[in-house]
């Protein structure tokens, strides 16, 4: 079965997967039998497949759906007796479940194919667990866990971040604790959308998306996406996090089982606890006078272990005393739509997340805990700055767990007093220097000065916003320091600096931030001194201080509040204030053709009549050579240019419906694909280049083309 419509035949469904038939029998049909059931034959009339039901009458006729589901049915009595949707494959279409039910015995799973080209069962399955409440599960072979997705909390699995509940409004899990079942599907999305769930033959789980302006499918969703999403990569009692190098770390309390395995990378022999808990030494007879009671070290933003116990009736207090009265008990949470769960087995696939996380109350000896004021996130102890003067601020920050605070006084030490010679660039918001911290690593310090114009909302914007995305293309926030009126962000540094040769990676960059990402990010400010270069010239966006988010089923906003560089902005959204994901793609489309003719773009009239017009102009002509920067034109760069400069002018149509959407840049960036042809610029600008607004457009551009305007929105 495959979708009829869509090129390349992609096949959802086969009937006779175990049974394939030889290359060599195209004699073969599919057809009812004598017996009312459907049945395949080869060419020598054998049967090798049959839907295989007891039928009463052989009057049955066979339907297939516009959703894919094929159905036998009585033509008497139009009863259903057998459906491809009980039968699943590789692939989940919107309708179908996957799950279990206990009493009836029915266990609905996904099966990977055994090889691209080859449909047989492959090693990997995925299917709910029967627990209470269910998790979503990739196993091998059936039965050895490969990825856990987590719990489900009645909105969404628990070990599958997503800070806007995006990917959850398209799933639903139904459980009946009554029948002892739980079964996953997907809602129903716009009748235009085509989505489904594929199990591919290397494990990987994908949400694909068919975009029917590029004629091309479009992974948008995968798991495992790293070595931490497989399950157990780091053992027992330890906890991955990718934010880290190793990867693996021993949970609070707990050390090395082999210290020779860890230091050679083998962290699968997992941990031991370094101090015994107090109902273990009580339990042996030992305890003396002096010893404190055990306690729990309250670890945030983490994803829930496996094999856990679950009480649905127990209150916070309740819960957290079973577990401390139980020796056996070694964490609890009480995540909401769930309630009390409690560990009593080893503590396995644990990992920290960045965001949309759950408290976990690891049980640890009162010694461990150490004289913390603050031992909420241990994984990440913060050192707060000793001249804060802004404790909003920091209440803010210290209550979302995100970016450690650091003491001017380290900074002036890492950059050498802020020396001149460490300066290694200056934005609209202050001057950018190089430093070393401690333990060596190097940083880039941004001081955010009192006259900036970045005031404390686009301060605390950045660090919350970026501290929440993670990507190979997004430049990092390590820290921040609040010191008197000085506002000051510690990022990872970028020895390449600014971007001026580089394209490639920015499109993957800000395609993560529009679908990918835990929320959806309009940056408002991307040109070439925000997008820094590192050892490798892997190019990484930065300054996130003007960045918005959407929710997940918001196309459009509007505000009353323009801000960022006119060279790169959007005709709606220097006129009107209205801004999108289209207006990220116009500012990537003015990069394009500002990194191919080498000319910067330095205001909007200059922009609008010089980078557009005269490149659509030169394409038209088929001249688009002429606009070339002579430094990288050559006979082996041309052919490339070329496309370059035709996806930018595709990005920088004038009306935002014209403009393609990032899954279609990136899809045009990394391959042959046919391209549409752009639009002819209307000028529709022109007027309101001349009127009154013109003027105080010139007054409020910066030198450094950073630009905060007093244009009102509509």
């Amino acid at each position: 079965m495959w979708f009829k419509n869509i090129p390349g035949q992609r096949i959802v469904w086969v009937a006779n997967r175990e049974e394939p038939l030889q290359a060599s029998d195209s004699d073969a049909i599919l057809k009812i039998g004598g017996d009312g059931n459907l049945i395949i034959i080869d060419g020598n009339q054998n049967i090798i497949w049959s839907t295989n039901i007891s039928v009463q009458s052989n009057k049955t006729t066979v339907v297939l759906t516009d959703k894919g589901e094929f159905i036998l049915k009585d033509s008497i009595s139009g009863t259903s007796l057998w459906d491809s949707f009980n039968y699943p494959c590789d692939t989940l279409l919107l309708g179908m479940n996957i799950g279990y039910n206990t009493r009836s015995g029915v266990k609905l799973v996904l099966s990977s194919w055994q090889t691209e080209n080859d449909p047989s069962p492959g090693k990997f399955a995925i299917g709910l667990s029967v627990d209470m409440p269910p998790q979503i599960f990739t196993w091998t072979n059936y039965s050895r866990p490969y990825w856990r997705g987590g719990p489900w909390d009645g909105g969404n699995f628990l070990g599958v971040p997503d800070d806007e509940k995006g990917y959850a409004s398209d799933i639903k899990v139904i459980v009946n604790k009554q029948q002892e079942s739980a079964f996953f599907s997907f809602n129903n999305f716009n009748v235009f959308d085509i989505i489904i769930m594929v199990l591919k033959p290397s494990g990987i789980l994908n949400m694909v998306e068919w975009l029917e302006d590029l004629n091309a499918w479009h992974v948008f969703w995968e798991a495992p996406a790293n070595p931490c999403d497989v399950y157990g990569t780091c053992g027992p009692y330890s906890v991955c996090d990718m934010g880290k190098s190793p990867v693996c770390d021993c949970l609070r309390g707990f050390v090395p089982k082999s210290t020779d395995e860890w230091v050679r990378g083998n962290w699968t022999g997992g941990y031991v606890r370094r101090t015994k808990l107090l109902c273990e030494i009580s339990a042996s007879g030992n305890v003396t006078k002096g010893f404190e009671s055990d306690n729990f070290l309250q670890l945030r933003e983490m994803k829930l272990l496996d094999h856990y116990t679950y009480f649905y009736d127990y209150e916070a207090q309740s819960c957290k005393e079973w577990c401390l009265n139980n020796c056996s008990c070694a964490a609890y949470a009480y995540p909401d739509g769930i309630k009390c769960m409690i560990w009593i087995s080893e503590l396995m696939d644990v990992q920290q997340f960045p965001y949309d996380g759950v408290d976990l109350f690891l049980r640890v000896a009162y010694s461990e805990l150490g004289n913390r004021r603050n031992r909420v996130n241990d994984l990440t102890p913060a050192v707060r700055s000793q001249n804060s003067e802004d404790t909003s601020t920091d209440n803010l920050l210290e209550e979302q767990q995100l970016p450690t605070l650091l003491d001017f006084a380290k900074l002036a030490i890492a950059t050498d007093n802020f020396r001149e010679i460490n300066k290694i660039g200056a934005g609209g918001f202050g001057p950018v220097y190089k430093g070393k911290l401690e333990d060596g690593q190097l940083v880039a310090v941004k001081i955010l000065s009192s006259h900036s114009g970045q005031g404390i909302e686009e301060f605390k914007n950045e660090i919350l916003l970026i501290s929440k995305l993670q990507h190979r293309n997004l430049v990092r926030v390590l820290a921040y320091c609040v010191h008197g009126q000085e506002k000051l962000l510690v990022y990872e540094y970028m020895a390449n600096r600014s971007l001026d040769t580089l394209l490639f990676g920015i499109a993957r960059g800000l395609l993560y931030l529009h679908r990918d990402s835990c929320l959806r990010v309009i940056h408002r400010d991307l040109k070439a001194s925000n997008v820094l270069l590192d050892d490798e010239m892997n190019p990484k966006i930065s300054d996130f201080g003007l960045a918005r988010t959407f929710q997940v089923t918001q196309e459009l906003v509007n505000t009353n509040r323009i801000a960022g560089t006119f060279g790169y902005m959007s005709l709606e959204y220097a006129m009107g204030g209205l801004f999108s994901e289209k207006s990220n793609v116009y500012s990537f489309g003015v990069l394009i053709l500002e990194i191919v003719s080498g000319k910067k773009t330095t205001n909007f009239m200059t922009m609008k009549i010089i980078s557009t017009f005269s490149a659509w102009k030169l394409q038209t002509e088929s001249k688009e050579l002429d606009l070339m920067d002579k430094s990288i034109l050559d006979s082996d760069s041309s052919a490339t240019v070329l496309r370059c400069i035709h996806i930018g002018l595709l990005c920088v149509q004038d009306h935002a419906v014209d403009r393609p959407s990032m899954p279609s840049v990136v899809l045009m960036l990394s391959s042959e694909m046919d391209l549409p042809q752009p639009k002819q610029p209307t000028f529709i600008f022109q007027r309101w280049l001349n009127s009154d607004t013109q003027s105080q457009i010139s007054k409020a551009q910066s030198v450094n083309d950073i630009t905060v305007s007093v244009a009102e929105g509509r």
